[in-house]
């Protein structure tokens, strides 16, 4: 028998059973082609059409697959700027903080973060003035946040809609790896003799 938090955490996708081979070749073609027939992904992923329905039906209750949408291209869609929104937010002001930001279309993306900053914004403007307008004008004047940094993204590299783990090569972990970023000490641990 099915509770509701059994039914929260399913639909979150996180009691789905694991995928095999054909669950991610499935995935992976719906990434590529979110609109193709179950005949065709049937054909790709080499199982019966039958098979093909009833696996993305299961992907679909098991919140595996959330949803489906097209691929905009933001610029020719009249959005030329982006910007990434780093935000530090007072504590005690996450439920609210996460409230504002929901009720917010100029935000693409958002996550929480560990490091110097608590948020990621991910935001698109018609302009440079736009990103400076939202940032300063709209999530700066927000009573839980703190400080906003904004930076301007000058070409986006690469985006995919996700990411599998069939798509992680294996790495040698014999090789070391190195720091990413420096951290300054706290106040006061600089003056420490060196290790």
């Amino acid at each position: 028998m099915s509770t509701k938090t059994d039914e929260a955490v399913k639909q979150a996708g996180r009691s789905a059973a694991p995928l095999d081979d054909i669950g991610y070749r499935i995935l992976e073609t719906l990434r590529d082609n979110g609109r193709i027939s179950i005949a065709a992904l049937a054909e790709t992923v080499g199982i019966s059409r039958a098979n093909a329905y009833t696996r993305v039906e299961s992907l679909m209750q098991d919140g595996v697959i959330t949803g489906f949408s097209a691929r905009v291209d933001q610029s020719k869609a009249g959005l030329s700027i982006g910007a990434l929104v780093f935000v530090t937010v007072h504590p005690q002001a996450w439920a609210s903080f996460r409230e504002s930001v929901l009720e917010m279309p100029d935000i693409e993306w958002c996550a929480i973060t560990t490091g110097e900053h608590d948020a990621m914004l991910l935001i698109r403007a018609v302009d440079v003035s736009g990103v400076h307008e939202f940032t300063t004008g709209v999530i700066a004047q927000l009573p839980e946040v703190r400080t906003v940094v904004s930076v301007v993204v000058l070409d986006e590299v690469i985006r995919r809609a996700y990411l599998l783990p069939t798509d992680l090569p294996e790495r040698d972990l014999a090789t070391p790896l190195g720091m990413t970023r420096w951290t300054p000490a706290t106040p006061g641990r600089d003056m420490l003799p060196p290790r």
